[in-house]
């Protein structure tokens, strides 16, 4: 979800950067790509990089919508994990191959990135036939589906408070559904089997919060990887111009660059401060709809949405007062 300079990243291995060759020039890309996630200090640079973040990652789910309209999912899935491989193979050689051949947990992890592989896959498939603000929004109700299944999977207390945002949550989803003979189709099913897919990643990534993120992130696109390759037997291939595999590319580099400005954003600042605003994605989610798609949410589904958005700031608000209160 990254656009400019990027594309010096996705240059030639022989030179990624004009007047360089070989490992130094491919060692400068990735620096500059580094420093993009060390740029601004502070409350006030962690909500710039939360923006950005979410603003590339609007723009990735905006080129997946475009994209998946021409070409099938497995072919995005595959071109997508390639382009991340690219990127993160300083890192994996920098970890070593100790902590892919013993991992921690082996099991926990295989479920995680099946629940990433699954949710990655749904929202594409999603995006077929639903607009983009809307399936953004079944998304967005995922921190709400983890906060209602942390006391059985985490073993967290929920209080009377946050069990009431969760219904209320749930009642967005409900409203944003609208539920008919004629609203349930194969989009919607797919956004919310899709939206609890990634609730159950993130619980998974929770218990693995001692695992380098090198090994996760790889085994994560290595799953992708596999599951697209798998797809494209299926389903064939379709040889993408030079544009669109430009595109089908820098959904890979595009969603790692938007992880690392979250991520930064979340290092320089007070989460209570930067995660917030997060919600702009469906903001831009609104916007990039209409521009590129022609698309308009109806009343019903922009209702569900605030409500969703507003349960979902009570939790992660009312988690922040226990942590401060229990500190």
């Amino acid at each position: 979800m990254q656009q400019g300079t990027v594309w010096l990243l996705l240059g030639s291995a022989a030179s990624p950067i004009p007047g360089k060759k070989g490992r130094e020039g491919w060692n400068i890309a990735v620096s500059a790509f580094l420093r993009l996630g060390a740029m601004p200090v502070g409350a006030t640079g962690g909500i710039a990089m939360m923006l950005l973040g979410v603003l590339l990652f609007a723009v990735n789910d905006t080129l997946g919508k475009w994209l998946v309209g021409a070409y099938t999912v497995g072919q995005l899935l595959l071109v997508r994990s390639i382009a991340g491989f690219c990127v993160l193979a300083p890192f994996i050689r920098r970890t070593g191959p100790y902590a892919f051949l013993r991992p921690s947990r082996p099991g926990l992890q295989l479920l995680r990135v099946a629940f990433s592989t699954l949710e990655t896959s749904l929202f594409f498939w999603a995006l077929t036939e639903l607009p983009l603000a809307e399936v953004m929004t079944y998304y967005m109700a995922g921190p709400i589906y983890v906060t209602a299944l942390s006391p059985f999977l985490l073993g967290e207390r929920v209080g009377w408070r946050r069990w009431t945002a969760v219904a209320v949550g749930f009642g967005g989803v409900v409203l944003a559904l609208h539920p008919s003979p004629d609203s349930i189709s194969f989009g919607a099913v797919c956004a919310l089997v899709g939206s609890f897919s990634y609730a159950c990643f993130l619980i998974a990534t929770r218990k693995l919060a001692g695992t380098p993120g090198t090994v996760l992130m790889t085994a994560q696109l290595l799953a992708a990887l596999l599951f697209g390759g798998a797809l494209v037997l299926v389903q064939g291939w379709t040889p993408p111009g030079a544009l669109d595999f430009m595109l089908m590319l820098f959904l890979g580099v595009g969603s790692l660059a938007g992880n690392l400005c979250v991520n930064q954003a979340l290092r320089i600042a007070p989460a209570s401060a930067v995660v917030p605003y997060q919600y702009t994605l469906i903001l831009w989610g609104m916007l990039f709809g209409y521009l590129f798609f022609g698309e308009l949410i109806g009343p019903l589904t922009m209702t569900g949405a605030a409500i969703i958005i507003g349960a979902g700031l009570f939790i992660f608000l009312r988690e922040q007062q226990l942590r401060r209160k229990a500190g």
